[in-house]
């Protein structure tokens, strides 16, 4: 029996919910970058930054390339670079409205004094 669709996109949301997955994703937004230049840009180990990467590759959403002993990723496509940037303008929003709230909730303090 296929999955259904909802549950699918519940999975890869499931799947990028890892705060190095995103940071891996953000990265490679502006370009391939190799293995060191992500543990560089990253704090966190070798295996860890590893163990993500493999995630990343088997659910298709990076590609890896050998150059050498080097190792390029790559995003697959250019729409996980439109929903890390939807991501963002969804997160502005939203914490433009907490904003907002924050500020109501100081004016009516100082207007209870």
């Amino acid at each position: 029996m296929p999955v259904p669709l909802y549950q699918a996109k519940a999975e890869f949301f499931r799947m990028l919910g890892h705060p190095v997955r995103i940071r891996v994703l953000e990265l490679l937004q502006n370009g391939p970058l190799a293995v060191r230049d992500l543990l560089a840009e990253i704090e966190v180990e070798p295996p860890a930054l590893s163990q993500q990467l493999a995630v990343l590759r088997r659910s298709g959403i990076v590609t890896s390339t050998r150059e050498g002993s080097t190792v390029v990723y790559t995003l697959a496509g250019g729409d996980v670079a439109d929903l890390m940037q939807a991501a963002r303008r969804i997160l502005t929003e939203m914490l433009a409205g907490q904003n907002e709230l924050l500020a109501e909730l100081r004016e009516a303090e100082v207007a209870a004094r």
